[in-house]
């Protein structure tokens, strides 16, 4: 549940330039977890810069060393336990709002990025990312199912590393991030910013209009049915017995009980 204080305060930030707005996950404290006030600023973030003629290219960034750290699980566990709405509930329209912008959406991710992090860069058109970056579809290890993020990140990724990382959990590399095609490039943190100015300065030689019709003829058909019934499916795990051991086990530092009981 968002509160007044959560309401009052910023989790994401706007700045704008040279046809760029950059748009800011401001949530260090929490890793930028997708709290449903930081996904409510980020989707308002979103509309005034798809309204704003000014703006030619949107670029998702973060402030602090991790980039997305997924679901707010402080907040999913009060929801679960509460019957206010999960966060998972929402990601559904922030992943939606990324891919169908009539913008071009470059993610410049500088440090790590987890389950719904992950889904937020597949969901853009270009992601950039050091080789220091790490990232891990951590879903099955919380006793959830990657689902809403599938829709986004499926796409992407060659079938063999989808199947490989979405059962596994493990965590990989931005290296092979790039291989895989989640992200765009991966390049040392030192040429990051350089790279990342490439790919905009590209972006804004585009006409307007032709990047629009273009983004029209990349985009998944049927998206916004997918979302939908990901996001049931998504819910409803979080909301098993399986998932609030899961969850709760992460918040507490221990191993879920079902990694206790295959030893």
């Amino acid at each position: 549940m968002t509160s007044n204080s959560d309401q009052a305060a910023r989790f994401v930030t706007v700045t704008s330039a040279h046809g760029v707005t950059t748009i800011t996950l401001d949530s260090p404290a929490n890793r930028n977890a997708l709290s449903i006030a930081l996904m409510t600023q980020l989707l308002a973030a979103l509309d005034e810069a798809t309204a704003d003629e000014a703006c030619r290219v949107i670029q998702l960034d973060h402030t602090g060393p991790v980039f997305c750290s997924g679901a707010d699980l402080k907040e999913t566990l009060a929801s679960t336990s509460g019957g206010v709405p999960v966060p998972v509930s929402m990601l559904g329209d922030v992943l939606l709002a990324v891919a169908q912008c009539p913008k071009p959406v470059l993610a410049v991710v500088r440090g790590p990025a987890r389950a719904g992090g992950l889904g937020l860069i597949a969901a853009a058109d270009l992601a950039i990312c050091t080789d220091e970056a790490t990232f891990a579809f951590s879903e099955v290890r919380l006793g959830v199912v990657p689902a809403v993020i599938s829709a986004t990140v499926l796409p992407r990724l060659t079938p063999r590393a989808a199947a490989e990382l979405f059962l596994t959990g493990d965590v990989f590399t931005g290296r092979r991030a790039a291989e895989i095609g989640l992200v765009t490039a991966s390049v040392p943190g030192a040429e990051l910013d350089e790279a990342a100015e490439r790919l905009r300065d590209s972006l804004r030689r585009g006409g307007p209009q032709a990047l629009r019709a273009t983004k029209e003829l990349l985009r998944v058909d049927g998206l916004a049915e997918r979302l939908a019934a990901l996001t049931e499916l998504s819910v409803a795990f979080f909301g098993s017995d399986e998932g609030r051991e899961g969850v709760a086990a992460i918040r507490e530092k221990r191993n879920p009980a079902w990694v206790s009981q295959g030893h």
